[in-house]
């Protein structure tokens, strides 16, 4: 029986992609599905602190198993930004479109021998009853593309190309091969295989 199990997230995307990696063993739930449907504080500075205070919300509210992950875009060039703001990188809208168009601008801004290399970077937490918390981490390295391609993914995809798709931006890949090497892939894989393991099985 699939282990249930709370994602502290009203991102859509997010859970299918997120289903796609743990597989079939375990069934997300969102917060919407249990009568939560307020946004969920994300006040940290940093992605390691947001994570934990979203999950953290969510189990004091539900006393179930759930994680979060809070992921950002490191760009060298800008000093780490956008980071903890990348989802609100170009303001509270949250507009993929409008993001892209402000992190493309201001790596023109930068000069053209500004360097382009990038990495996304995932903290997923774990909060088992208890509560007991687990944080895992995942990176994936590349590089900015001087603007959009592909229809896939979400987000920045379209102007992200890791370091080991061929050339090929994130939005390009189909959703196995970006959650093969996707930061947040490697962070829910290792949340899995902990989850398999503890207790010599399948925690419940």
């Amino acid at each position: 029986m699939p282990m249930k199990i709370v994602f502290a997230t009203q991102n859509r995307s997010k859970v299918r992609e997120a289903s796609e990696i743990l597989g079939p063993g375990f069934e997300l739930v969102v917060p919407a599905d249990l009568g939560i449907t307020e946004d969920i504080p994300e006040t940290g500075d940093t992605l390691e602190e947001n994570s934990l205070q979203k999950a953290m919300y969510i189990y004091e509210r539900t006393k179930e198993a759930c994680f979060s992950d809070d992921s950002g875009l490191e760009v060298d060039a800008l000093g780490g930004a956008p980071g903890v703001h990348t989802a609100r990188y170009a303001g509270e809208s949250r507009s993929a479109d409008a993001n892209m168009d402000k992190l493309l601008r201001e790596l023109e801004l930068a000069g053209p021998d500004a360097p382009r290399t990038a990495r996304f970077h995932t903290f997923a937490t774990l909060i088992l009853p208890g509560p007991e918390v687990h944080v895992f981490e995942g990176i994936m390295p590349g590089r900015i593309a001087l603007g959009r391609s592909g229809r896939g993914g979400f987000g920045y995809d379209p102007i992200f190309i890791p370091d080991e798709a061929d050339g090929r931006t994130a939005a390009e890949l189909s959703e196995e091969e970006k959650n093969a090497i996707s930061h947040r892939g490697k962070a829910l894989r290792e949340l899995a295989d902990f989850l398999k393991g503890c207790h010599g099985n399948t925690c419940q």
